[in-house]
């Protein structure tokens, strides 16, 4: 049996204030396959979002292991975290984050950009196509709708064949129809790219398209 590709130990992560400390996740223990997607579910403040970030290398644990593709993030600092992040894990926020002054194209080629490498139109038409936008690849985010930003940030995320891909809310600030489009788009290019999917999200129907969901409550998770 292979390995998990991001595998929790006994993780705690703790906030100290200047006057108490707080535990945000005690005790997370939780392991991913390769190619599985899995749901972080819980009410606002549980944790979601901070264990999520903890998954990725983007913050540290306060104590415990996570490893992410077989590395002890522990053992890397944050340069080395954020390489192995530039090189496997891609993003996708309720906030599209699209540089407002590059194109649609140009912002989903923006994963080239930041590696120094080679930028590659073709297949960010591609996937433009894909998610329908293939007429709208030279317009800027002003000239896009909520839901066609998200699905450059959606192409973009892809671009770069992560084998993880950590989504944070993405249908947070779109209205239903909307949402429910970038749903099937999510996980269309999930399946064809073979990805790994971890989702955090609020809403219970779009957590049971996910093969697994793990409810966190009061800083702590449960299958």
């Amino acid at each position: 049996m292979s390995d998990p590709i991001i595998k929790a130990e006994h993780v705690v992560k703790q906030v100290t204030t200047s006057t108490d400390s707080l535990t945000i996740l005690q005790d997370v223990s939780l392991q991913v396959k390769a190619g599985e997607s899995l749901a972080l579910v819980g009410p606002s403040g549980a944790g979601k979002s901070t264990l999520m970030t903890l998954l990725a290398g983007l913050d540290v644990a306060s104590s415990g292991e996570i490893y992410l593709l077989g590395q002890a993030l522990s053992q890397l600092d944050e340069e080395a975290r954020a390489a192995l992040r530039c090189e496997h894990i891609s993003f996708v926020f309720q906030s599209f984050l699209l540089i407002p002054t590059l194109t649609a194209r140009e912002n989903v080629m923006l994963p080239f950009l930041i590696k120094g490498a080679k930028q590659d139109e073709v297949l960010a038409n591609q996937l433009l196509q894909q998610v329908g936008l293939a007429e709208r690849a030279d317009h800027l985010p002003s000239q896009l709708s909520g839901g066609e930003q998200q699905r450059v940030a959606l192409a973009r995320a892809f671009i770069s064949q992560p084998k993880i891909l950590f989504a944070d809310e993405p249908t947070g600030n779109l209205d239903q129809q909307t949402a429910s489009r970038i749903v099937e788009l999510l996980f269309q290019l999930n399946r064809e790219h073979g990805t790994t999917l971890v989702l955090v999200t609020h809403d219970p129907s779009l957590a049971e398209r996910c093969d697994r969901t793990l409810h966190i409550a009061a800083g702590k998770v449960a299958e």
